[in-house]
This record gives structure tokens, C-alpha cells and sequence, in this order.
């Protein structure tokens, strides 16, 4: 059953925070549908359809880092939307505590998941120290919508409480920032959260300046049609 939670976020920027509210509005008032049907198997547009098969192979990518069986492993799923990589990290036999800002996609998720799976759906912040201590952090998409300093900040905050994070970002691409910009156009409105293109060079340099105690796994990115996201790992040395 989904549980809210008041954030325990000391230190959050006010770009961090005015990033949350929009994505808390967006999912809850604006997209809530169109995303339980886009993670669904029900027909969508051809659009959607490549957004659609990019979410897979990127969902199969992180859940290739994590071991077969985790019986007596505890999994933070950072932004699980409606719950897929989280009941498949459960089936796996890990204890997954699965949050996000979105109490509608979380319904949609609880609603989801086979009872007899270990998932403690949760409403609130991704960074709340009150979840605990974790073997293995995931973030799918979920940090696409923050800048540079606020991912790596983010990270630093599960640095200590975790082994392994495992993470997505939006590739700096002539593209990517192309279309950033056209989406500052639209009406607000209209617009859905902007996806903040980070350069991966810059991204690893920050990384490894703030959290030395940690190594970079591995880079790898994930094309599908309208779906442009790149996966990161590191491990605790």
C-alpha cells in the first residue's frame, strides 16, 4: 500500500525543489493517463510505440546490473512510475522500497504488483533519509528533469547509504538541446517537465570530484525514436 511521507532533504537547491513541484503537477493533474496506458501493453501511437520499446531496453539495462538473486537485498527504486523495474527487482527476491513524487502513478503501480512481492510503495522525495540504507539504488528517468549539480547532488545523498546506483540521464545531444529549447515555446500550460540534456564528460568529472570514493561502472546509452536516455552505474571502491 502506498505510504506519503514528509521529505527529509537537507540541503535541496531551489532548482531541485521547483523541479519537483512541476513533476508532482504534471503526473498527478496533466499526464497521469497517457503514462499508465504508455506502460501498459495497451496500442499507442507510433511515437509512443519507440518511447515505448526505449523504456524496455533501457528497464533491461539496469536490471542486467543487478544480481539474479537478491534474497536479502534491500533496492531503493528512485522514481518508479508505475512500478516495473520495482516488481521486477521483488521477483528477484530483493526488499524494494519503490517511491515517487506521484501518488497517482503510484496507485497505478500498487495496483500493479502481485501481493505476495516485498515492495513498500511509497509518496515523497527520492533523496528522504528516512528510507534507510539500501544494496542497490536505481533511477530510471527519474533524474532526466534536474541539472547537472542536482544529479550528482542527489547522488551524494545516497552515497552514503548505498553500494551500487545505477542511474539514467539525458545525453547532451545537438538534438536534446534542440528540442529543450523549442519546448520553451510552447504555452506553459502545454508543456510537460523539460528533460535537462547533461554532457557526459562534465557529468562523470562531477562525479568523481565529489564522490572519490567511488568508480564509474559503466556509460551506455539507449536510442529508440523519441526516446534519447543515457544509463550511468557506480560502485563504491
Amino acid at each position: 500500500m502506498a505510504q506519503a511521507l514528509h521529505a527529509n532533504t537537507p540541503g535541496a537547491s531551489t532548482t531541485y525543489r521547483d523541479s519537483r513541484v512541476r513533476l508532482e503537477e504534471y503526473f498527478d493533474k496533466t499526464a497521469r493517463k497517457a503514462w499508465e496506458d504508455l506502460t501498459s501493453d495497451v496500442p499507442v501511437s507510433g511515437i509512443r510505440a519507440t518511447v515505448r520499446a526505449g523504456r524496455d531496453e533501457m528497464r533491461n539495462l539496469l536490471l542486467s546490473t543487478l544480481p539474479a538473486d537478491m534474497h536479502g537485498m534491500r533496492l531503493l527504486d528512485a522514481g518508479c512510475g508505475t512500478g516495473a523495474l520495482a516488481i521486477a527487482a521483488a521477483e528477484r527476491g530483493a526488499e524494494v522500497v519503490a517511491i515517487d513524487v506521484s501518488q497517482g502513478l503510484i496507485d497505478v503501480a500498487a495496483k500493479r504488483a502481485p501481493e505476495a512481492l516485498s515492495i513498500d510503495w511509497r509518496v515523497g522525495d527520492m533523496r528522504d533519509t528516512s528510507l534507510g540504507i539500501f544494496d542497490h539504488v536505481i533511477a530510471m528517468d527519474s533524474l532526466i528533469h534536474y541539472d547537472a549539480d542536482d544529479v550528482v547532488a542527489v547522488l551524494d545523498a545516497w552515497s552514503g547509504r548505498a553500494n551500487h546506483m545505477a542511474f539514467t540521464f539525458a545525453p547532451g545531444t545537438p538534438l536534446l538541446r534542440t528540442m529543450h529549447v523549442a519546448g520553451k515555446l510552447f504555452p506553459r500550460s502545454d508543456r510537460s517537465p523539460a528533460i535537462k540534456p547533461i554532457g557526459e564528460a562534465h557529468l562523470i568529472k562531477s562525479i568523481t570530484a565529489t564522490l572519490p570514493m567511488w568508480q564509474i561502472d559503466f556509460t551506455r546509452r539507449v536510442s529508440s525514436g523519441f526516446y534519447k536516455s543515457q544509463a550511468m552505474g557506480v560502485t563504491r571502491r
